[in-house]
């Protein structure tokens, strides 16, 4: 068999994963995409999808499955989580749609992650693989491998680990220890958009920001669900203790918000909490045959809501390489090169995006200041670097 005609291996079965399989395989690539679930799925509630992972899917050729299940917002609004006062507003109107060539939507994540595993199981190059724990690799000058938890052995031409922010390939590959506790914990909810006090239903994704939090809202699913995110800095986790939160402590933290926040949080008794975590920004993540992808490589905040985006544009990055160069090592490092300084330059914004959302005291007026009569073209301008995409 050679090269060519062996598989790419694929460890992790998410949104990157799945972009991923499906990006090789329209380039004439076999894919044999592992995971160690028993069925794949997402969990999780909306996502915000940029134009440049919009172009991605146009390029994927499920722009049209995509526009079936999307909301296309309004504005991006930003108020004041106290006060209730309006800080400033991105309208994601014709004129932005024109700069950028595609439009803003709203998405659910298990949505998404259906559109891609369908066009995976679709698509004759792809194998898709469950109950499958990978527990380390080999690789020489002809191939990578995986072991598996079963005691087998899969050959593959290159391996991609898209396994996530707790990566079995990186902790072999980088051995770097584990990621960034940041402090930050969300709390995430979705509710039938008719459960939702008619004012305060809107077509706008709305992030109200406060001290050390904020509450983001939108509506998804053709404006059916309307996603909540609730984001604060708990001191357990400053702490670094690993223990849950409750909705009790999420209440505690929110004390002193306006009327419209706290109603919105008092809608919903049971929240699904995750605890943010990311990655300092490294200078490599390949090593001849073997990768990284998404979160694995580049976990980020979701401050800047490009982290299923970057991987993404990953998966569309990684197989062009393959395709144009056919030297797998080569390639890798190729694609390696193209994505260090734009992950990098995402995962640092959306600390400091985090720093403006959760301003208080004087730098809450710093801000207000800063963002008065900010207008659409400085808008768009400055998100440019982003949405132009690759």
């Amino acid at each position: 068999m050679t090269t060519t005609d062996t598989p790419v291996l694929v460890v992790g079965g998410g949104i990157g994963g799945m972009a991923t399989a499906l990006a090789l395989a329209r380039t004439g690539r076999r894919v044999h995409l592992m995971d160690k679930v028993a069925e794949f799925g997402e969990v999780g509630a909306g996502l915000q999808v940029g134009p440049n992972v919009m172009r991605i899917f146009d390029r994927l050729g499920v722009l049209d499955r995509i526009d079936e299940i999307a909301f296309r917002p309004e504005n991006l609004i930003l108020r004041d989580a106290l006060d209730s006062s309006e800080i400033t507003r991105v309208p994601l109107d014709g004129a932005f749609e024109e700069q950028f060539g595609y439009p803003y939507a709203t998405i659910h994540r298990a949505d998404m992650h259906a559109v891609l595993t369908d066009a995976c199981r679709d698509h004759d190059l792809v194998t898709l693989e469950t109950d499958c724990k990978i527990v380390g690799f080999d690789q020489d000058a002809q191939s990578a491998r995986v072991f598996t938890e079963d005691g087998r052995e899969v050959v593959g031409s290159a391996l991609i680990g898209a396994d996530g922010v707790w990566s079995t390939v990186r902790t072999q590959l980088l051995d770097d220890g584990e990621p960034r506790i940041t402090g930050h914990v969300a709390y995430r909810a979705v509710l039938p958009m008719d459960e939702v006090p008619e004012h305060l239903q809107s077509n706008s994704v709305v992030l109200w920001g406060g001290p050390n939090l904020h509450l983001a809202h939108y509506p998804m699913r053709n404006g059916e669900l309307f996603n909540m995110g609730a984001i604060f800095h708990s001191q357990r986790f400053l702490e670094g203790a690993d223990v849950f939160g409750d909705p009790e402590e999420m209440h505690q933290h929110f004390d002193g918000v306006g009327a419209e926040v706290q109603t919105l949080l008092g809608k919903i008794d049971e929240w699904r909490m995750w605890v943010q975590r990311d990655r300092e920004p490294v200078e490599r993540w390949s090593d001849g045959r073997v990768t990284l992808l998404g979160d694995s490589a580049h976990a980020t905040l979701q401050y800047l809501a490009q982290g299923a985006g970057m991987a993404i544009e990953d998966a569309w990055t990684i197989a062009d390489r393959l395709q144009a160069t056919a030297d797998v090592p080569t390639a890798l490092r190729e694609y390696e090169e193209r994505r260090i300084v734009r992950t990098a330059r995402v995962t640092l914004f959306s600390r400091l995006y985090g720093e403006v959302y959760h301003a208080k005291g004087v730098a809450r007026a710093v801000r207000a200041q800063m963002l008065d009569g900010w207008t659409p073209e400085a808008a768009r301008a400055s998100f440019a670097w982003i949405y132009n995409g690759i």
